[in-house]
């Protein structure tokens, strides 16, 4: 396998990188720009020649493709992207094999090195049963690669093989799919300072700082769709409708949102164990079309646990950019793997700012597509970035500490504890079994994956002491 990355990709691809790709394919960079409100290019892919292919003639080799081995996309130009994944058209089939992309930077002639896709993202998706599961738009897909700004790209996928046979087969109707952000309004610009800076917007997205509070939600409110008004809608009374954050709170302001959250079910001797809120950028914040996703919202009963994750989608990013990161990965979710919405039910960055994910109110106990068989009674948070072989920031570690602090205690939870969840079915629990596991767990364990990374995951422990402290315990 390792042979793959320095080997020919076939005498046919060869050829096409020979020549200028103004030759070889349409200037569709400049011809056709990217959408501001985001865009998705799916573009599917072909047979290549196995990395091993020989000139026709030589005995015992041949030089035909095997599509069951080898497949991919030849580099090419197109229209500016962020964002690259690889999706198939049957959920339930896995991709065993290697997915490599190259991507050429936006104006340049610069291409990356050829990066890894990771290939095991069937677990971050919804329970089985789920009806988000069943509604037949579902497919199996890769974790998403953010690589900035890009009009170029190329692609192979290689089966796994044992000795010199292909031990399985790719599966059918693989397209690779290249995301463009946009740049939906009103983004969130952000200082990046722990997420403990302010958030504004560009002067021209709504009126300037020293309008009156009156004149601004009016403004706000008027530029709002239905759907961002209903998703906005599920965070009153933390936030006006239109907020483009919901503010942080001291720890004894922040217990008034438990009467909110637990709709009266969490008790008084548990109410003082809340940490204080801390600020949360909306959905409306980091710029979602809330026209992709599904309409409603659909919640469980309560939060027993919060299972930690990183989206495996690449370090490479600037905090500043992180609002475009989440449109990008929100339209994967959606358009490209056929989820309801955004599969995360927080996402923090690297500095440390916590985002809205899935839509249906930040106090509440919204249902996800996070941890495949124990999404009920839970919350998914998505730290952005790839964190098995690099120490996630320390900004980072300390919101997934405030965030669980807040969020778990207006449910009662102690970080520190164990819980019991029931499978919804997976891979490492059967379905209908009840699982001991702690309030603050890592994705894998509830499911057989490398997420969230070794080197996040090693952060847990003292993740649950500093939760707790917070809350007070």
């Amino acid at each position: 396998m390792r042979g793959f990355l320095a080997s020919s990709i076939g005498v046919a691809t060869a050829a096409a990188l020979a020549l200028p790709l103004a030759l070889s394919t349409p200037a569709l960079a400049e011809s056709a720009p990217a959408d501001p409100a985001g865009s998705t290019q799916s573009l599917p892919l072909v047979a290549l020649a196995p990395p091993d292919a020989r000139i026709p003639g030589v005995p015992g080799m041949s030089a035909a493709p095997d599509p069951a081995e080898t497949r991919g996309l030849p580099a090419r130009e197109v229209k500016t992207f962020s964002l690259v994944g690889l999706v198939w058209d049957d959920v339930t089939t896995p991709l065993v094999g290697r997915v490599q992309v190259r991507t050429r930077a936006a104006g340049t002639q610069q291409w990356s090195d050829w990066q890894d896709l990771d290939t095991h993202n069937g677990e971050h998706a919804a329970d089985p049963d789920a009806t988000e599961r069943g509604t037949g738009r579902v497919r199996g897909s890769t974790a998403p690669l953010w690589v900035g700004a890009s009009d170029g790209v190329e692609v192979r996928v290689q089966a796994e093989t044992a000795g010199t046979r292909a031990a399985s087969r790719l599966p059918s109707g693989m397209r690779i799919e290249l995301v463009d952000p946009g740049a939906a309004a009103p983004v969130a610009v952000l200082d990046g300072k722990n997420g403990s800076g302010t958030t504004t917007t560009r002067p021209a997205q709504r009126p300037s700082d020293d309008s009156d509070d009156d004149k601004g939600d009016t403004a706000v409110q008027a530029g709002m769709t239905m759907e961002t008004a209903e998703a906005s809608s599920a965070n009153l009374p933390h936030a006006p409708l239109g907020a483009l954050e919901i503010p942080a709170l001291n720890k004894a302001d922040t217990t008034a949102d438990a009467a909110f959250a637990a709709e009266g079910e969490l008790t008084a001797a548990a109410a003082p164990y809340i940490g204080p809120r801390p600020k949360i950028v909306t959905r409306r914040g980091w710029g979602a079309d809330e026209s992709l996703r599904e309409t409603g919202f659909v919640y469980t009963s309560t939060v027993k646990a919060a299972f930690v994750h990183h989206t495996a989608s690449g370090n490479n990013y600037a905090c500043k950019d992180a609002p475009a990161v989440l449109r990008s990965l929100y339209r994967y979710h959606v358009v490209s793997s056929g989820w309801r919405d955004f599969g995360y039910n927080f996402a923090v960055d690297k500095c440390g700012t916590v985002y809205e994910g899935r839509a249906g109110g930040v106090a509440k106990p919204v249902l996800g597509a996070h941890t495949m068989g124990f999404n009920a009674n839970s919350m998914g948070i998505a730290v952005l970035g790839s964190y098995s072989s690099t120490a996630p920031p320390a900004p980072a570690v300390d919101a997934v500490a405030r965030l669980t602090a807040w969020k778990l205690g207006l449910f009662g939870a102690d970080p520190r504890a164990k819980t019991t969840l029931k499978s919804g079915g997976g891979n490492r629990y059967p379905k209908g079994s009840n699982v001991k596991l702690n309030v603050i767990s890592g994705h894998r364990d509830g499911f057989a994956t490398e997420c969230p990374g070794r080197l996040l995951y090693n952060q847990l422990p003292p993740t649950r002491t500093s939760s707790a402290k917070l809350q007070g315990r």
